[in-house]
């Protein structure tokens, strides 16, 4: 009789069991497909802030091009697949070994990593890094349950493959965390043409200090401003054999100046301070400067563009972001400004940061992003000629902005990636200082040399590059071409090279 009751229980309760376990199954696989199609739509839908984000990551932003379409597209792929019994858990376990991928990523970017990056939005958008972890963990028991009571496997095999796929889920996002670094210092994407010796140095001049930096070049000298002594005005005769130092008289002494910059275009120069509004211009042979501009408009930096206009980097009123200008002094001041120049990624202040210079040559303006790769080449009516791009692979700025709340101060962190570091021009060629390494160079080039990327501006072409190497141990912080010179400060000296290779002139 006994036997008879065990035997009718068994039959009514293992059905039930098993109708339970299935169940479970295929509720846990449903919660998955309403996670991942929810988060892979939301991706999509804003594509590219999620390739943003993604780039913004010390672990991802080497691969971000690649993985921005591969998450969504897996979770896609996972989701679909849980919705047909037949590939429920093989899609179980995918899903269990993606969310094993994820929780690891959150627990290196919490522990190892230099900063803690935004979130990737979507379903966990409002959550903190710690509920998105635990959130995490909650669907891998949730996945690992589902497949342990399918009994697909048995028992052991089936824990057996569920600690291989965790272990090749926390090994694959760890690789990527140990070559990510590496690969964001060195883009084997590209590759650089060197030509043998294109300068020569010639003459060396010891300046005593670092603070130097050039404020312009003509009628066989160059003019060194000083950012130590704002108004004090080093010339230097092409051979290195005169040397005189000049302060700078100004009709207006007793502004709050604080970003004082000099520009000299003989006969005249600039003394500009866009904190404080003001232009004033003299002439080379007296060093006495009297107020053209005052009040009329800010700005953050300033290039001479000829004796009546000034090139400058501003931002806007509306919302702070960069943009470009032009400020006229000849008979009444005229300002024009131009918020379309420069394309926002991210904030539209750091993303958008660069470097302005002009060309004479060609009557062009040239700014050079920090943080991607590409320059533009502009009228001084502030119309968009070309938009250029530099050999580097990077089109979306890699930044690491770190805030300050309190103080309500944001800055750029040691994980934000510089692409083009400063710029010359002479004739129609760009000179771009890159501290990025290409295919096949060495990993101490970057250290014993700037390497120097020579565009052509007519076409947009990359022409070849060449490495400035250190002088007295220093690298170049700034450079100027006059007259087939090639003029760097490196460290306290002012060096000049010879252009020894024509396609330089």
């Amino acid at each position: 009789m006994l036997k008879r009751n065990i035997y009718l229980i068994m039959c009514f309760t293992v059905p039930y069991i098993a109708s339970i376990k299935r169940n479970a199954a295929v509720s846990v696989s449903y919660l998955f497909v309403l996670l991942f199609l929810y988060a892979a739509i939301s991706k999509l839908l804003d594509f590219e802030t999620f390739t943003v984000q993604l780039a913004q990551s010390p672990l991802l932003s080497a691969y971000a091009g690649v993985i921005a379409w591969a998450v969504p597209g897996l979770e896609i792929l996972i989701a679909v697949l849980l919705t047909f019994p037949k590939y429920r858990i093989p899609a179980l376990y995918a899903a269990f070994t993606l969310m094993v991928m994820f929780t690891a990523y959150i627990y290196i970017i919490l522990n190892f990593s230099d900063f803690v990056p935004c979130s990737c939005g979507g379903v966990l958008e409002n959550l903190n890094w710690t509920q998105h972890l635990i959130f995490n963990i909650v669907f891998i028991i949730l996945a690992g349950v589902a497949v342990l009571v399918t009994g697909w496997y048995s028992s052991k095999k089936t824990l057996f493959l569920l600690a291989v796929l965790a272990i090749f889920g926390v090994g694959t996002v760890t690789l990527l965390f140990v070559f990510s670094e590496k690969k964001m210092h060195r883009n084997n994407a590209f590759q650089r043409r060197y030509i043998p010796h294109p300068i020569e140095k010639i003459h060396s001049f010891d300046l005593q200090y670092s603070s130097y930096y050039f404020a312009g070049a003509g009628d066989g000298k160059v003019y060194l401003g000083n950012t130590t002594a704002p108004l004090l005005i080093t010339v230097v005769d092409s051979s290195f054999r005169d040397t005189t130092t000049t302060m700078i008289k100004l009709d207006q002494m007793d502004l709050p100046y604080r970003a004082v910059k000099i520009h000299v275009i003989p006969p005249k120069f600039y003394v500009t301070d866009g904190t404080v509004s003001i232009i004033l211009q003299g002439d080379v042979k007296e060093w006495k400067a009297t107020t053209k501009m005052q009040g009329d408009y800010y700005f953050n930096h300033s290039v001479a563009i000829d004796s009546n206009t000034i090139g400058a980097q501003s931002s806007s009123s509306a919302n702070s972001e960069n943009i470009l200008g032009i400020i006229a002094i000849e008979d009444s001041i005229k300002g024009l400004f131009s918020n379309q120049l420069l394309e926002k990624q991210i904030d539209g202040r750091f993303d958008t940061d660069g470097r302005l210079i002009y060309n004479g040559h060609l009557d062009k303006l040239i700014f050079t992003y920090y943080y991607r790769n590409e320059y533009l080449i502009i009228n001084p009516d502030l119309r968009l000629e070309q938009r250029g791009k530099t050999i580097d692979t990077i089109s979306v700025a890699q930044l690491h902005i770190a805030e300050n709340i309190d103080k309500g101060q944001r800055k750029l962190g040691g994980n934000t990636v510089l692409v083009n570091r400063n710029i010359a021009t002479t004739k129609e060629l760009l000179l771009i200082d890159s501290p990025r390494l290409g295919k096949l160079e060495l990993d101490n080039m970057g250290e014993q040399a700037n390497i120097i990327d020579v565009y052509n501006l007519l076409d947009q072409s990359y022409q070849f590059s060449f490495y400035l190497y250190k002088h007295e141990n220093s690298k170049a912080r700034d450079m100027i071409i006059r007259n087939g010179i090639f003029y760097a400060l490196q460290g306290n000296y002012l060096v000049a090279y010879k252009i020894t290779n024509t396609k330089l002139e």
